[in-house]
C-alpha cells in the first residue's frame, strides 16, 4: 500500500477516522515505513550561524503525558500528529525529536520531507517508576537512526548523586555516544542533576546545578566530535553557556510562568554564544489558547541568523513563549 500524504489534516480535527490508513498500512504493508525513510528528502544540513527549530515530541513513551493541570493531554495519538502536523508546515521548523512510534506515523503522513531528525534513544526510566534513574535505552539505536536517515539521537541524562542507578546510566549514554558518533551522527545529551523528592523525581534547575551535569555530561564517551548539547533555560544563562563548547540547544521543559515570560528567557538565551536553537514541545503544541500555529510562529521568530558577519533576529516577535522535552 502507498503512502497518502495528502491525507493527513493541518487542523486539529475530530474525526475519529482520520488516521484510519495509518493502521491499515501497518497491518498491510509495515515495510512502507523503511520506504519512506529511503525515499524522503534529507534536511541540507546544521550550519553555523541559522538557528535551527526543532519539535520535541518524545514524552508519551516515558509514559508523560501532562501538559499544564491535564494528566493525559498528549494521550490521544490523533490529536497529537494533527498538532505535530501544524508545526512541521511551517518552513521555520527545521526537524522533530520523537520516539520511533511517532516518527514512523510522521514518516508515512509525508510530514518530514526536508526536515531534521533525532530520535529518542532512552525511555525506560518511566515516569514515576520505582527506579526511575534506570533509564534504559528501549527506543532508537545509533544503527536504526543511520538506517532511517536521522541526523542524530537523544538521550536523557539524569544524575541522581544519591541513586546507585545513575552509574549505569551514564555507562549507557558513553555507548551510545560512541556508536552515534562511529555514523557520523549527533548525539544530542540533554542532562540534569535530579533528586527522589516525596517519591518523585525533580530536576535541580540551580545556575550551580546545570553548570555541573553539563560537566558531566560533556565528558562522556570516547568523543565529543558529536556531541550535542539539550539544556533548560535557567538563571544566568551566561554561566551556563560559559560551561562548553558544544552546540546547545534550549529546551523549557513545561513552564510554570506565562507564555510571554518564557518567550522573553528564551529570546535572551538565544543570543548567547554557542546556543544552536530550540528544541521545544508541549508548550508549542499544547497552547492555552489553542493556537499551535500562532504559537509556534512566535517561536520561530525568536531565532537568529548571522547575516554579513553579526548576529541578527530574523524577525520581530510580537508575544514571547516557548517550550520542550522533558
Amino acid at each position: 500500500m502507498s503512502v497518502n500524504p495528502a491525507a493527513a489534516t493541518l487542523t486539529v480535527d475530530d474525526n475519529p477516522r482520520r488516521y484510519e490508513h495509518l493502521s491499515v498500512i501497518r497491518l498491510e504493508d509495515p515495510a512502507a515505513i523503511a520506504r519512506a525513510a529511503q525515499t524522503r528528502r534529507r534536511h541540507p544540513g546544521v550550519k553555523a550561524g541559522k538557528q535551527n527549530f526543532i519539535v520535541a515530541a518524545d514524552h508519551p513513551a516515558r509514559g508523560a503525558l501532562a501538559v499544564g493541570s491535564d494528566p493525559v493531554a498528549m494521550a490521544d495519538r490523533r490529536q497529537l500528529l494533527d498538532r505535530l502536523q501544524i508545526a512541521l508546515a511551517n518552513p521555520d521548523v527545521d526537524g522533530v525529536l520523537a520516539s520511533p512510534d511517532i516518527m514512523d506515523d510522521l514518516l508515512l503522513l509525508g510530514a518530514l520531507e526536508g526536515k531534521l531528525l533525532f530520535g529518542s534513544m532512552n525511555r525506560g526510566g518511566l515516569s514515576g517508576l520505582v527506579n526511575e534513574f534506570d533509564d534504559r535505552f528501549t527506543g532508537h539505536t545509533a544503527a536504526a537512526l543511520e538506517a532511517l536517515g536521522a541526523d542524530g539521537g537523544k538521550m536523557l541524562t539524569r544524575i541522581c548523586l544519591g541513586d546507585p542507578d545513575t552509574v549505569a546510566t551514564l555507562e549507557a549514554t558513553a555507548q551510545a555516544i560512541d556508536s552515534l558518533a562511529e555514523r557520523k551522527l549527533i548525539a544530542m545529551v540533554e542532562p540534569f542533576l535530579s533528586i527522589r523528592e516525596n517519591g518523585k523525581v525533580r530536576n535541580d534547575l540551580s545556575t550551580n546545578a546545570v553548570i555541573k551535569s553539563v560537566a558531566i555530561a560533556e565528558g562522556l564517551g570516547s568523543t565529543s566530535a558529536y556531541t550535542w548539547m539539550k539544556l533548560p533555560v535557567v538563571a544566568e544563562m551566561e554561566r551556563v553557556m560559559a560551561a562548553t563548547t558544544m552546540p546547545t540547544v534550549l529546551l523549557g521543559g513545561d513552564p510554570d510562568s506565562s507564555q510571554d515570560e518564557v518567550f522573553a528567557s528564551w529570546q535572551d538565551a538565544l543570543a548567547l554564544p554557542g546556543v544552536q536553537g530550540l528544541t521545544v514541545g508541549r508548550t508549542l503544541l499544547y497552547p492555552a489558547d489553542g493556537d499551535v500555529a500562532g504559537a509556534v510562529a512566535t517561536a520561530a521568530s525568536l531565532l537568529h541568523h548571522t547575516e554579513s558577519g553579526r548576529t541578527a533576529s530574523t524577525r520581530t516577535a510580537s508575544t514571547r513563549t516557548a517550550e520542550v522535552s522533558e
